[in-house]
C-alpha cells in the first residue's frame, strides 16, 4: 500500500500527458452540447471519487449532479428518462456487473455515457459511449491509494479542459510535484493517537468531504477502525452526541473557502472534550498534522488524501495489521 501510494504522484504525471488531448476533445463536445444534468454509478472508493467529481461539476458549471445506486436498474429496474445528460461509471476494474447493468439501462434511457477505469477495454467501457483511463498501473495491494488518486485527478483534468480553466490545467501540471511533497508529510502524531483507538470520526467539506469519506474507508479496511465521515456542516446536526472526553476526530482543513468554519469547528470540539486531530496547511499555527500545497484550492483534497495514505499505513503496521491483505477483502468485488 505504502509503495503504490509513492508511486501515485509517477503515475498521475504520465496520465496527465496521456489523457490530455482526448479530454480536450471530450470537453470541447460537452460545451458544444452541454448535458442537462449529471449522474454517477460507483462503489466504494470509486464513489467517494465520484463525489469529488459531482461537487466540482456543480460548482464550476452549475450543473447538478446525482449519484445512483446501481440497484435501481439491476433489481428495481426504474424506467430511466434520462436524455440529454451525462452518466459517469467509475472502477478501477470495469468488471462489476451492477456498475455494467446500471450503464447500460441509462444509455437506453437516453444518456450519454462515460466511464473513468484503469483497466482498458473493460466491460464497463465498453457498454459507455467513450472510456477514460486512469493509467495507475496494476495495483496490488486491496486497498486502493493511487487508483483513487488517478481518479481525481481524471476528474480535474475533465473539468479544466471542460471550462477551459487555465488556472486548474496549470495547478494540474505541478500536481505530481506537489503530490512528491505530500508524501513525505509527517503524520506521526495521528499514528500515536490513534494506534488503541477503536472509533474515530473524519470530518471534511467541501469537495474534501470526498476523501473524508475515503479516509474513514481506509481506517475500516486496514485497521479495523469503526471510522465514520461527516461533513463539518452536519457535525452539530446530531453526530456530536457520540463526543466523550479523549473521542478522537480528525479534521481536514486545507486552505479554501471550507477552511475558516473548519477551524472553528475543530476548536469547538476541543473544548467539548474530542482529542482532535487537525490537518491543515502552514497558515494554520495550532494545526497537529501539516499538510502540503496542493497549488490549486480544488486540488487540495488529492494532497491530503496522498498525506493520510502515509499515515494510514504506517499506523496500520503500529496496529498489527497487514494493511495490503484485509481480512473478508478481495480486490475485485462483484455484486448485482
Amino acid at each position: 500500500m505504502l509503495e503504490e501510494t509513492r508511486n501515485a504522484p509517477q503515475r498521475i504525471h504520465g496520465q496527465l500527458s496521456r489523457n490530455a488531448e482526448m479530454l480536450d476533445a471530450l470537453g470541447a463536445r460537452l460545451r458544444e452540447q452541454p448535458p442537462l444534468a449529471g449522474m454517477t454509478v460507483a462503489r466504494g472508493s470509486s464513489d467517494h471519487a465520484a463525489a469529488y467529481f459531482a461537487y466540482l461539476c456543480m460548482k464550476r458549471l452549475g450543473m447538478p449532479v446525482a449519484s445512483l445506486p446501481p440497484s435501481l436498474s439491476t433489481l428495481s429496474h426504474a424506467p430511466w428518462r434520462v436524455a440529454g445528460q451525462l452518466a459517469i461509471a467509475i472502477s478501477q476494474s470495469g468488471q462489476s456487473p451492477d456498475l455494467v447493468a446500471a450503464q447500460q439501462a441509462l444509455s437506453r434511457g437516453g444518456a450519454q455515457t462515460l466511464a473513468l477505469v484503469n483497466t482498458p477495454q473493460s466491460p464497463l467501457g465498453q457498454a459507455s459511449d467513450a472510456e477514460v483511463a486512469l493509467f495507475a498501473g496494476e495495483e496490488r495491494s486491496v486497498a486502493a491509494t493511487k487508483s483513487y488518486l488517478a481518479t481525481l485527478s481524471v476528474a480535474a483534468q475533465l473539468l479544466a479542459c471542460w471550462t477551459r480553466d487555465a488556472s486548474l490545467l496549470s495547478g494540474l501540471d505541478a500536481l505530481p510535484d506537489r503530490l512528491e511533497q505530500a508524501v513525505e508529510q509527517d503524520w506521526g502524531t495521528a499514528v500515536e493517537a490513534l494506534v488503541d483507538a477503536d472509533r474515530l470520526m473524519v470530518i471534511g467539506r467541501g469537495s474534501g468531504l470526498a476523501v473524508a469519506q475515503e479516509a474513514a474507508l481506509k481506517f475500516k479496511e486496514t485497521c479495523g477502525i469503526q471510522a465514520e465521515p461527516f461533513s463539518g456542516a452536519e457535525v452539530r446536526h446530531g453526530p456530536m452526541a457520540l463526543i466523550e472526553d479523549g473521542y478522537p476526530v480528525l479534521v481536514f482543513a486545507p486552505p479554501g473557502a471550507e477552511q475558516a468554519g473548519l477551524l472553528e469547528l475543530a476548536d469547538w470540539l476541543g473544548e467539548a472534550g474530542a482529542r482532535v486531530l487537525l490537518a491543515a496547511d502552514e497558515s494554520v499555527a495550532r494545526r497537529h498534522l501539516t499538510l502540503a500545497d496542493a497549488g490549486h484550492d480544488d486540488l487540495q483534497p488529492l494532497a491530503v488524501i496522498q498525506s493520510f495514505y502515509r499515515m494510514v499505513a504506517e499506523l496500520a503496521d503500529a496496529r498489527g495489521s497487514d494493511p495490503d491483505k484485509p481480512r473478508h477483502l478481495r480486490k475485485v468485488t462483484r455484486t448485482l
